[in-house]
Formats: structure tokens, C-alpha cells, sequence
């Protein structure tokens, strides 16, 4: 079996230093649908180097996410193939304020490793500290079809109960044609967000968004329609990947808003509001 899930699990974490600057920022936010339009001053918070601050979910690319999910599969006790990984879920939470520039420490491990019968879910953690303290958690859960089914831990599959009642507000964000290849600059060069071959390698029509573009377009939705732009009362942010995204779709994203919580679904509008975050939750000040 690829995954020798014992192995895996009692690795040696991996340690490796993270630097970015407000111009990995920059392209972070940009690659997330940031900048339009280019001059509204709530925009340029994301774009222009004098008013940056950062979105929580930059998190999940700051120096290109080393030691990261590409790292992760290089793991001991892993020897799976790309075209059979998939990015089931991600969970985020933040210690303090993102800084525009600097300089950390990543530590990265498999936390966990699930068999899900046809297929194994691996939960790759990644803690980040710099000079003074703890600044984020990431929790990559990763979904690798065709691993599964020897007989290990099923893990948690108790999906959150569904929002009641009318969402609090709904908005819609369409998605740029090159909105895969500008984000992937900012370091995820899976080939199935750009090369068409290997995209129907892996079963897909066509190349489709990152998991985590949809996912940085998600927050930046909440922050700016709900949290009055303000990236600091964002604590932590969950979601679970339910369905692809193409690029030149449009995303309906739907919010249920509390002093403390946001739960969060998202579609994809031309396809008949298809599921594509589910299980979502930005907790907040």
C-alpha cells in the first residue's frame, strides 16, 4: 500500500523557514479576485503597498506554503500519485494579525491518516511561529482516491446541520478566466489548475480553481460585506471542499451572520447553484 499510515504519523515533523513580502501579499489578494474596482479605497487595502493589510487565508500560501501540501506527500510512509489528490478540507486559525513582510518558522506534520474505504483522507498540519510567537495553524485535509481500504480510523464524517432560515446577506463573485493561472503564482503548480491533458488525466473536462483561491474569495466576501473590511477579527476559518470550481464561473456566496460566527455556503451559479464549500465557519470578533 502507498500509504504505510503508521509510518506516516510517527515522521519526524519538517521544519523550514517561511519569508514573504508585500508583494507576495499583493499578488495573494490579486489572485483571489482583489483590485476591482482598482481605485475604490476598500480595494486598495488589499493592493496598494501604503494601506496593506493581509487576509487571514494568505495563511495557506505565505512562502509558498513550505512545508506545505506538495511536501507533505513527500512524507515518509507516502508515495501516492498527483492525478489521485484532491483538496478535501482546510482549517485555519489565527494566533494574531498576519504582518504585510516577515520572516517564520513552519513546522509541518501529518497529523492524521483516515481510510475512507475507497480513498484516504491525510491531515497535514502546519504550525507558524515567528520572533514573537505563534502566528497561525493550518490544517490541510487531503483526499487521495484509490488508498483507502485497509482497515484504519475512519475519522470524523459528521457533517455541521444546515443553516436555518434566509441567508443574512448573499453575494456573487465571478471568477476570471486566467484566475486559476494568476493564482498559482502564488505557489500551488498542481498542473490540474493549468495544463488541459493532465486535468482530463485526472477526470476533469477542463482545468479547474484551486480549492484554495475559492477559499480566499470566500473570507475576503465575509470580511468585506460583514466585518466591516476589518481582517483582524477574523480567528479561524473552516470549510470543506464539496465541488469544483471552473475558471469564468460565478460563485453565489451565502452568509448566516452571528456576533461571533459566520457559516458560509458556496455555489457555483451557472451550474445550477452546484455545492462547492460546505461546512464552512468563520468565527470572528
Amino acid at each position: 500500500m502507498p500509504i504505510d499510515a503508521a509510518k506516516a504519523l510517527a515522521a519526524e515533523p519538517r521544519t523550514g523557514e517561511l519569508t514573504w513580502t508585500t508583494k507576495d501579499v499583493q499578488l495573494y489578494h490579486l489572485g483571489i479576485g482583489a483590485g476591482i474596482p482598482a481605485t475604490d479605497p476598500d480595494e486598495l487595502r488589499y493592493t496598494l503597498e501604503s494601506r496593506l493589510h493581509v487576509l487571514p487565508s494568505f495563511a495557506t500560501v505565505a512562502g509558498s506554503g513550505s512545508p506545505g501540501v506538495i511536501s507533505g506527500l513527500s512524507m515518509p510512509g507516502i508515495d501516492v500519485d498527483l492525478a489521485k489528490v484532491l483538496h478535501g478540507g482546510q482549517s485555519l486559525t489565527l494566533h494574531r494579525p498576519i504582518p504585510a513582510q516577515g520572516t517564520a518558522t513552519a513546522t509541518g506534520r501529518i497529523a492524521a491518516v483516515y481510510d475512507k474505504g475507497k480513498a484516504a483522507v491525510l491531515v497535514m498540519r502546519t504550525e507558524v511561529a515567528d520572533s514573537a510567537g505563534p502566528l497561525w495553524t493550518n490544517d490541510a485535509q487531503i483526499f487521495v482516491r484509490g488508498e483507502g481500504g485497509w482497515g484504519g480510523d475512519r475519522g470524523p464524517s459528521t457533517p455541521l446541520d444546515e443553516p436555518t432560515g434566509e441567508p443574512d446577506r448573499i453575494v456573487e463573485r465571478p471568477i476570471r478566466e486566467d484566475q486559476a493561472l494568476l493564482y498559482r503564482l502564488s505557489g500551488d503548480w498542481n498542473p490540474l489548475h493549468a495544463d488541459p491533458e493532465f486535468a482530463k488525466l485526472a477526470g476533469f473536462e477542463k482545468p479547474i480553481l484551486h480549492g484554495l483561491c475559492t477559499y480566499g474569495m470566500t473570507l475576503k466576501a465575509v470580511v468585506d460585506t460583514l466585518l466591516g473590511g476589518d481582517v483582524g477579527r477574523v480567528r479561524s476559518y473552516t470549510t470543506r471542499f464539496a465541488g469544483v470550481v471552473y475558471p469564468g464561473e460565478t460563485l453565489r456566496v451565502r452568509m448566516w451572520h452571528t456576533a461571533e460566527s459566520t457559516r458560509v455556503a458556496v455555489s457555483a451559479v451557472e451550474r445550477g447553484d452546484a455545492p462547492v464549500l460546505a461546512d464552512t465557519v468563520v468565527e470572528h470578533s
